[in-house]
């Protein structure tokens, strides 16, 4: 599985490398070294009002806070690998 995170300007001012550490402890967390790729990308075109852009393998995902980090990790990362 390869995870990308935007960290172009509009991501890193809504919280990119914050997302990034969460995604870390999750991977190391969860045993996914792996299993899992995580990389960042510049502007991925696809910037709303709130909250990072992060695509899983071809999924994009818009709007990821730390708030609402662990549903989205849960949901759309763990249950496609399990």
């Amino acid at each position: 599985m390869i995870i990308q995170i935007c960290v172009g300007s509009s991501c890193h001012l809504k919280g990119s490398e914050k997302i990034v550490g969460l995604i870390q402890d999750a991977i190391a967390v969860n045993h996914l070294e792996n299993q899992i790729t995580l990389t960042g990308q510049f502007c991925s075109g696809n910037c709303n009002r709130v909250g990072v852009t992060i695509q899983v393998d071809d999924d994009v995902y818009t709007g990821v806070t730390p708030e609402g980090f662990r549903e989205f990790f849960q949901e759309k990362v763990l249950k496609k690998i399990n």
